[in-house]
């Protein structure tokens, strides 16, 4: 899990004053030492950075102009800040945030390192603005955590929020649906299904629960319900597209439902076959439906005939989320890759473009930040969500949790939510970007 713990802390202090260096020193900063990891004692080299040219400061001490980057007791942004990659570099990237007072010769700088520290999450961490691990549930300056959601005892596979509703439902392997009160973030009733839930979404007033061999169907408007029969094994993924609703399964089917107005229920409308292994994620776009399955393929179904029209298999283990973005495919997997899928002149969907990830891919979220700009959640089974701008793959952060995160929902007014491991949910919303002043 990515929350590491306190020992062997390294604080980084500014040796000695500028007017009388250590003759027994070469006037280099150590490489080891930046990189967090000497063990030479002594080392031949600084462990501190040179003295500023005294045009830069005065006195000798240090420039009094502020590094701009994370500050991780911070709640919002510390500074302007540039859009560019520059500012969040991919994979083990590190910022800098400054503590200590005093003179010179007695600053304390601290390199953050990219994981929550242990201590800090048991509420027990000494060393306050000098520890190195994090004491945030992200980075990045782009997000809030407003609040955490406490009862589930398993892993939340699935957030829904329907139309019209104060309601934020919750749904998890811990064989229960939470309802919370959206004003108050209090739980306000616990619904017992006797089996896992797979998977949950919304559809104006309704609500989708996938359970083994059934999907649950909830009119939060109507205050009805009604129960889906149909699927073998467990239901891992549904979505709703051209007035069917669809469900993946255990067993590698497809199965649709359509809604009767006059029986005022749900009738089977047809099953779609071609995996042949489970299939977990769901996509409509462009009249098409898009499954993602663990035999590593995608398939292409028309909405008009319900039709297999083709057959994607680029990904070299299982698919986990399909996600349409304008005229693209995304397609995420546990190979580590993210694809982008365009049509060519024939139609076809052929990879235009491929991320790779340091991790195993579990699922894709796409959304707008403050400023409408179009920014993808991926979440990562190294218990992080990677924020990126689209279309340039920039990172604008980090979603840190205790365990992997494994559902996330976007909200209205910027907000959205994440699903973890350990029964978390957590609350966020996007900050307006600060505005860069001269």
């Amino acid at each position: 899990m990515d929350v590491d713990g306190g020992g062997s802390k390294r604080i980084f202090n500014r040796l000695g004053g500028p007017a009388q260096p250590d003759p027994n020193k070469n006037q280099k900063v150590c490489y080891h030492w930046r990189a967090g990891k000497c063990n030479r004692h002594p080392c031949p080299y600084l462990h501190g950075e040179l003295p500023a040219p005294p045009s830069h400061g005065l006195n000798g001490t240090a420039s009094s102009k502020r590094q701009h980057g994370f500050a991780a007791n911070t709640d919002g942004p510390s500074g302007p800040r540039g859009r560019g990659p520059n500012n969040f570099s991919g994979g083990g990237s590190n910022t800098w945030g400054r503590s200590g007072g005093g003179g010179g010769g007695n600053r304390v700088f601290v390199r953050k390192m990219d994981k929550v520290c242990n201590y800090w999450v048991q509420g027990n961490c000494s060393y306050g603005d000098r520890c190195k691990f994090l004491h945030s549930w992200s980075t990045g300056d782009c997000v809030s955590l407003l609040t955490t959601l406490e009862g589930h005892q398993n892993v939340v596979s699935g957030i829904a929020l329907p139309s019209g509703s104060d309601k934020l439902y919750t749904g998890s392997k811990d064989e229960t649906v939470r309802v919370w009160d959206c004003q108050s973030g209090q739980c306000l009733g616990v619904i017992n299904l006797g089996g896992e839930v797979g998977c949950m979404i919304s559809e104006g007033p309704w609500i989708f629960v996938g359970i083994p061999n059934a999907v649950k169907a909830w009119n939060t408007q109507a205050n009805s319900e009604m129960s889906l029969s149909g699927p073998v094994g467990q239901v891992y993924t549904m979505v709703v597209g051209n007035d069917l609703l669809f469900a993946g399964t255990q067993d590698g089917s497809i199965l649709a439902w359509k809604f009767n107005t006059v029986t005022n229920c749900f009738e089977p409308a047809a099953s779609l076959n071609g995996h042949t292994l489970a299939v977990v994620s769901l996509v409509v776009g462009a009249n098409r439906l898009y499954s993602g399955s663990m035999d590593h393929s995608i398939r292409v179904w028309s909405l008009e005939n319900l039709q297999c029209i083709q057959t994607l298999t680029e990904h070299t283990s299982v698919v986990m989320s399909v996600l349409c973005w304008d005229q693209f495919l995304l397609s995420s997997s546990l190979d580590q890759k993210l694809k982008i899928w365009a049509a060519t002149q024939s139609g076809n969907l052929e990879v235009a473009y491929t991320h790779d990830e340091d991790h195993p891919l579990l699922t894709l979220c796409g959304m707008h930040d403050s400023e409408a700009k179009p920014v993808l959640l991926c979440a990562c089974n190294d218990n992080t969500v990677r924020l990126y701008d689209l279309p340039s793959f920039s990172e604008r952060g980090k979603i840190f949790s205790k365990q992997e995160i494994r559902a996330i929902q976007v909200g209205p007014g910027g907000l959205f939510f994440t699903g973890d491991g350990t029964g978390q949910v957590r609350v966020w919303k996007w900050l307006a970007e600060p505005v860069a002043t001269a």
